[in-house]
Order: structure tokens, then C-alpha cells, then sequence
């Protein structure tokens, strides 16, 4: 009997390759695991198995932007922060700010952040979100001195856990987050704002 017929052996086999891989896997990589020609919509219908499998355990198997992978359920982070206690890095306002127009306005140029935000945007502020590979240059604008476009990558997404940008909560949810501080002393108000 072939593996390939064998639906339960190529169940352990998605399983295994997606609980060791270190990166989420699209279901065209996963294909690549078999000689055998395996249709797309089959291995999504055994993911999909899968992920019921996996329901109400510690780990679930997620659908995000880049592909397939297995993760903690959001409730178990808090016990396995405490096997590894260095704290995530954290953003300035500059930053958390620019990564929402980018990712609600896209695609955006700097000066389209800048305009929305009434402050100049600093080199910084875009070198860390372009290292950290949350967003990206995805053109230039047709205007003149050619402006970068940029929008929010696979990655952003499969950081934050989502599968598409219609994932990300609404603008009016957003809106009762945001404290209200003043602007940190790193940004400067654009000439046209700037006081008199």
C-alpha cells in the first residue's frame, strides 16, 4: 500500500513537519514533503483536521499570513515567559504609530505618515520597523523626488497572529487604547506646525 493513500500517514506527516519547523510552512512547501503528487485542497482539508485535533490544548495549529504553524494558545504565554524571562523589546509612540497608519493607510509614503501624524517621522523610527521586517518599500509613487511606498509585511502579520490585514481590529477599537502623551522629544513639528 502506497503512503500516499494512507490519509492517517499523511496526517503524522504535516504534523510533524509543522511542529519542527521553525517558520510558518504554506501549504506549496508542505507539498514539497511527499514524491507523490498530493493536491493542494487535500493537504488543506487534513489541516484542517488537524487544527480540530488540536482544539482545546495547549497548542494550536494557526493559519497566518506567511503559512501553516503551530503555536501556544494565547492563555499558556504568561507560564512559558517564565522559562525564558528576557522582555520582549518594546516601541515608542513614534513607532506604534507610524506602524498603524502604515498598516491601516497602505500603501503610504512617508510623507502621507507624516501628514497624518502632523510630525516629522525620524530615520530611526522607519530603519526599526524596516529591521524588525514589520514593513517594507513596495514601490515608488509617481510623483516628483519618487517617494517610497511602504506597506506592512507577512511577517507584521504572523508576528501579531493574523492571517490578512482584515484581521486587524477596527480603527474605533484602536481609538480607546491610545493615551493621550505628549509627543516625545526625538520628533519635531513639521515647519508648517512649528511655533511661531
Amino acid at each position: 500500500m502506497s503512503t500516499i493513500t494512507d490519509l492517517n500517514y499523511l496526517k503524522i506527516v504535516l504534523e510533524t513537519a509543522l511542529l519542527t519547523a521553525q517558520e510558518p510552512l504554506t501549504v506549496g512547501q508542505l507539498k514539497k514533503l511527499f514524491t507523490e503528487d498530493v493536491k493542494a485542497a487535500l493537504i488543506n482539508d487534513i489541516l484542517d483536521e488537524v487544527q480540530q485535533n488540536w482544539k482545546g490544548r495547549g497548542v494550536e495549529l494557526v493559519k497566518l499570513a506567511s503559512g501553516w504553524r503551530f503555536r501556544a494558545r494565547a492563555e499558556f504565554t504568561p507560564y512559558l515567559a517564565r522559562l525564558t524571562p528576557e522582555k520582549p523589546p518594546r516601541y515608542s509612540r513614534a513607532v506604534m504609530e507610524t506602524l498603524a497608519i502604515i498598516a491601516y493607510k497602505q500603501p503610504v509614503t512617508r510623507g502621507d505618515i507624516e501628514a497624518i501624524r502632523g510630525v516629522s517621522v525620524s530615520t530611526s523610527v522607519m530603519q526599526t520597523l524596516l529591521e524588525r521586517g514589520w514593513i517594507e518599500v513596495i514601490g515608488h509613487k509617481d510623483v516628483p523626488g519618487r517617494p517610497g511606498l511602504y506597506a506592512s509585511t507577512h511577517k507584521f502579520l504572523d508576528d501579531l497572529g493574523f492571517h490578512t490585514l482584515r484581521d486587524l481590529p477596527p480603527l474605533a477599537e484602536l481609538s480607546t487604547l491610545v493615551v493621550s502623551e505628549p509627543a516625545p522629544p526625538d520628533e519635531e513639528p513639521l515647519a508648517d506646525e512649528a511655533p511661531q
